[in-house]
């Protein structure tokens, strides 16, 4: 068998399993791409908001990079949740020259700040400048300050009713990701990125998972090989 690409999320956790690290890695799986992480930080959060942020030391969080380039080599990077300037500096540093695509995580979908001014002007200053593809919210492009160019894909939803959407724009920019470590250009990438979260959107609008804004849906039915990668 012919290893799968490798893509790399660096990014926090959610316990709540709608975000983050958990829609990074279900959304590689069902893609068919072999996913590793970096944990950033561990946040405690449901449906209702986020509770606690506790960020990892930078040194932690360099050693977790370091073992996975050294190691596994993967062909994309996925960025998340980067929770201060000094990780976004490293990522920058770190991760220039590979497929990358950077989801500025400054506003989680309840209304929460995860990223300060400081780590705003990183992004801008280090991390969009190497970036293959960056994929803020309106929000995020805002405080951004609303950067131009063809690698800035702006997400605004799609046309699917549904309180269901906590996750959104993880899923999407993993999927993404994997549609460009598995060889399609952007444009294509990006098209079947909307796709398969618009499929997503659909399997979990009428859920009632938890008391808010419940989570796009990650579960997959399982595919024989033969037929392939999901389109």
């Amino acid at each position: 068998m012919v290893n799968p690409p490798v893509v790399v999320t660096i990014a926090g956790s959610d316990s709540g399993g709608a975000a983050g690290i958990a829609a990074d890695l279900t959304t590689f799986a069902a893609l068919g791409v072999h996913g590793a992480c970096v944990v950033t930080a561990v946040t405690a959060q449901d449906t209702t908001g986020v509770r606690a942020v506790h960020p990892v030391p930078l040194d932690v969080v360099a050693a977790q990079l370091d073992a996975v380039l050294e190691d596994l080599d993967p062909i994309a990077v996925k960025t998340g949740m980067l929770a201060g300037p000094d990780v976004v500096r490293l990522v920058a540093r770190r991760c220039a020259g590979r497929i990358l695509v950077v989801d500025p995580v400054l506003v989680a979908t309840s209304g929460a700040v995860l990223g300060s001014a400081a780590v705003a002007a990183a992004y801008r200053e280090h991390l969009l400048p190497v970036a293959t593809v960056a994929t803020p919210n309106e929000d995020e492009f805002e405080a951004l300050g609303r950067p131009s160019g063809a690698n800035v894909l702006v997400t605004r939803g799609g046309d699917i009713e549904t309180d269901n959407d906590h996750g959104t724009g993880c899923t999407h920019s993993s999927a993404l990701a994997s549609y460009l470590a598995l060889g399609d250009d952007l444009a294509t990438a990006a098209a079947r990125a909307d796709a398969f979260v618009a499929r997503q959107l659909h399997v979990s609008r009428n859920w009632t998972l938890g008391r808010g804004r419940g989570p796009v849906a990650h579960v997959h039915t399982p595919v024989p090989p033969t037929q392939g990668v999901p389109a």
